[in-house]
């Protein structure tokens, strides 16, 4: 027995975890330097055309082509919700302050409370999948657990049997949800800058709904929002779905470290600059939870050396094409609803 401190066995240098060696493999690359540039260009390209649709949008009058402008703009809406995504994460500065600032207005853009999203979004990053404490996996509609699908009583429960044919329908809703849940953590005094928040969301409300019932009737005006919004949450919810569903879940029994923890619960989702754009960079979700303040372009970079790190050390690393993406987390559901469906009535 060691009894002094001169008879204290020597003291090596601290052996490197895994991941702090992937870090600074990644930190070598370059790969944290800010890109100030991009996201400049990313932020004008988004106004620009968020400004030509309400220029198309007041030209074009009360009619029902209004529709397709209805399109453009959930498309428009939801890319502007990856820049703030970002900013969440103060991929876009260093300054937590310039962040915020971005952060703050894209949100009131949206109609989105960006304090309590980034609440939400923080704890879904410290604990991906778990059945306990990732609120993502926390939504009364479906079940992601076996657990969840067994304690659902009445309407939802019928919902969770056949929540793989209800997913994408459900998804039209989530729009109306992000608003309405955001809308409530203000008036709750869950957020921290409740008064800003309150002042951009009823802005965002008073004007969104008189340029659409000013410019339109009545009718087109109920359809235009009902496809605007619908289509918001659906592209929302077809952005961040394929990331975790259908991943492994864990529970207060699982002891993983941080890499095996963030890498065995994501799923990258495969293709080229398009894909990027369309999914505003959460295809490289590993890597994004890896390194959440890592500038979107730079993501990809990421992507090739963690997936090599991730070989050699022998973590599994899941990785598929869009489509393929959905297909899982489409059985996933199925299986998951399966118990329910063979109950007897």
């Amino acid at each position: 027995m060691w009894s002094s401190v001169g008879n204290a066995p020597p003291v090596g240098p601290r052996k490197p975890t895994e991941f702090a060696e992937l870090a600074r493999r990644v930190k070598r690359a370059g790969l944290f330097e800010r890109r100030r540039g991009y996201y400049i260009a990313r932020i004008a390209v988004n106004l620009a055309v968020l400004a030509g649709a309400c220029v198309l949008f007041v030209l074009i009058g009360d009619s029902w082509w209004q529709l397709f402008t209805a399109v453009l703009f959930a498309i428009t809406f939801t890319q502007l919700a990856f820049v703030g995504h970002d900013a969440g994460h103060r991929q876009i500065f260093r300054s937590k302050l310039a962040n915020d600032v971005i952060g703050y207005a894209h949100g009131g853009i949206v109609g989105m409370s960006y304090g309590w999203w980034v609440g939400k979004h923080n704890r879904h990053h410290a604990n991906p999948n778990h059945e306990d404490d990732d609120p993502d996996i926390h939504i009364p509609m479906f079940a992601f657990t076996q657990g969840q699908s067994t304690v659902k009583r009445g309407f939802l429960r019928w919902m969770a049997k056949y929540q793989a044919i209800l997913f994408f329908p459900v998804l039209l809703l989530e729009g109306l949800n992000l608003h309405w849940t955001g809308l409530r953590a203000v008036w709750r005094g869950e957020v921290a800058l409740r008064k800003l928040e309150a002042g951009l969301l009823i802005a965002h409300l008073g004007c969104y709904l008189a340029l659409v019932f000013v410019v339109l009737s009545p009718p087109i005006a109920v359809v235009f929002i009902a496809v605007h919004q619908g289509l918001f949450g659906l592209y929302m919810g077809c952005a961040f779905a394929p990331n975790h569903k259908g991943m492994p879940t864990l529970s207060a029994d699982d002891s993983l470290d941080f890499l095996r923890k963030q890498v065995l619960t994501a799923r990258n989702v495969r293709g080229g600059p398009w894909v990027d754009a369309v999914l505003g960079g959460l295809n490289y979700q590993i890597e994004h939870h890896l390194f959440p303040t890592m500038p979107r372009p730079n993501l990809r970079s990421a992507q090739i050396m963690v997936q090599q790190f991730c070989a050699e050390h022998g973590i599994s690393y899941s990785q598929c094409g869009l489509l393929r993406s959905y297909g899982h987390v489409l059985r996933y559901l199925h299986e998951l609803g399966a118990p329910l469906r063979a109950e007897r009535l």
